[in-house]
């Protein structure tokens, strides 16, 4: 009978380890003024990220976007991770304008891996666009702006641009791409075939923006879009791709006729599966009129009228 009642007594004792066991790792509720964000870091390997949970009291902006940083830079001695950044990169400031948040590193960002340097672009925005007001980041290294595996600036990222479980990060695909650009007198639009190298973690309708902001290769034709505009983001739902650019795309300057940036943009992206309709918007609004003549608040659709050559 002892025995029994000490093998009940041992059983009761461990059922109440296990219960303070459980215990002990509920979250705690938030409290008064305290917000929670997530940190993204990368498993021991690099190949993919790791969240943790981060609490904080701090509302100013530039405080917690530096505390993110800190902290992002710092993994948690109980946590499997290592930091997105190699250890000898340095960063040299952050700054925000609107919604976007530049961030600055010294030269050596770009010597990362290219897998690696994906996720550490991935955990930097999906960490940092966590901050109210912040929806898109920039990063530069050195003086630069951060440019792509072709040598195309990689533009504004979003949370959107990435999933959590990126993985097989070194996989690359080759793309063809027909990119409309214009004739030296900028009345028609004439087809250029290009291929072209990308991650399969970028969106094609994005890296069609970024290769039409590059220029043609052909030497006969010319751009049609200012080298400074910038892309804030690119989505596809329904086979309407929504377009958000910044003001500098209604600054076009270039000689070429009212529908050439329009229709360079619209005509390159229908050549996609995916894409029947083109949305584009200035800083989140369509009600603009690009060139005092021609209304954003409308879908696009492809135009062949514009294009020379045999394909009119």
């Amino acid at each position: 009978m002892k025995q029994l009642q000490k093998r009940k007594l041992i059983f009761v004792l461990l059922l109440l380890a296990v219960w303070a066991s459980g215990c002990g790792k509920k979250q705690e509720p938030l409290r008064e003024g305290e917000r929670s964000y997530q940190i993204y870091y990368l498993n021991p390997s690099a190949t993919r990220m790791v969240t943790r949970e981060y609490r904080t009291m701090t509302v100013d902006s530039d405080t917690l976007v530096q505390e993110l940083l800190d902290a992002l830079m710092n993994v948690p001695a109980d946590l499997d991770a290592q930091v997105p950044i190699s250890e000898k990169v340095a960063c040299q400031g952050a700054r925000q304008e609107g919604m976007v948040l530049y961030l600055f590193f010294d030269n050596n960002y770009t010597s990362m891996s290219p897998g690696r340097e994906i996720l550490c672009r991935a955990a930097l925005t999906k960490t940092l666009t966590q901050v109210d007001g912040i929806d898109y980041i920039s990063i530069y290294s050195g003086d630069q702006p951060l440019l792509d595996s072709t040598g195309m600036p990689v533009g504004m990222l979003s949370d959107s641009d990435f999933a959590d479980s990126i993985s097989d990060v070194n996989t690359y695909e080759k793309t063809e791409l027909t990119l409309y650009f214009t004739d030296e007198f900028g009345e028609k639009l004439y087809p250029e075939q290009r291929s072209v190298m990308h991650n399969i973690n970028t969106s094609v309708e994005k890296m069609i923006l970024e290769e039409l902001l590059g220029g043609p290769s052909t030497p006969w034709l010319r751009t049609t879009l200012e080298s400074g505009t910038k892309i804030l983001n690119v989505s596809v739902n329904e086979n309407v791709c929504y377009i958000n650019v910044d003001s500098s795309f209604l600054n076009n300057s270039l000689e070429v006729k009212d529908y050439i940036p329009i229709y360079s943009i619209v005509n390159s992206l229908a050549t996609q599966p995916s894409v029947n309709r083109v949305q584009i918007s200035v800083n989140g609004s369509q009600d603009v009129m690009f060139r005092d003549t021609i209304s954003l608040n409308t879908m696009f659709e492809r135009n062949l009228d514009y294009v020379g050559g045999t394909e009119n």
